[in-house]
């Protein structure tokens, strides 16, 4: 069984998702609309270009984002933070230093007593990273 976050933004998922997937040199996501799977009658004017569901497999995980439905309360999060966690240090530096663009670093990458580099962020989308080494 897998916990996969799951992430909701307000209209700009496709942008999200194009960017982390070239951070992390990812696939092409597959994209699927509201649009796609309701009929336009269904749903409110603007709605039928959003993003329903897509996911990025990042480091043996899945990563699933969605567009917030038009109408649905949404609150930028800051109630979680992503970790990635690897043993390839060239890979942690080369997506830290991409991510941290636009963004706020709250501790660069380096090494603290539980990880031999360990770093936190967050990024231009206001979501919050931990980068951590793993032997």
């Amino acid at each position: 069984m897998a916990l996969n976050p799951y992430l909701v933004f307000d209209g700009n998922t496709r942008e999200v998702v194009e960017f982390y997937a070239k951070v992390f040199g990812t696939e092409e996501p597959n994209f699927m609309t509201f649009g796609s799977i309701h009929s336009e009658g269904e749903l409110p004017p603007g709605a039928k270009d959003l993003i329903m569901h897509t996911n990025l497999e990042i480091a043996g995980s899945k990563l699933m984002f969605s567009d917030n439905f038009p109408g649905m309360e949404f609150k930028e999060g800051n109630n979680f933070t992503l970790a990635y966690i690897s043993s390839d240090e060239a890979a942690m530096r080369d997506a830290f230093e991409k991510l941290k663009e636009g963004g706020t670093v709250q501790m660069e990458l380096q090494e603290v007593p539980w990880s031999k580099m360990y770093g936190s962020l967050t990024d231009k989308f206001n979501i919050q990273w931990q980068f951590s080494h793993e032997a």
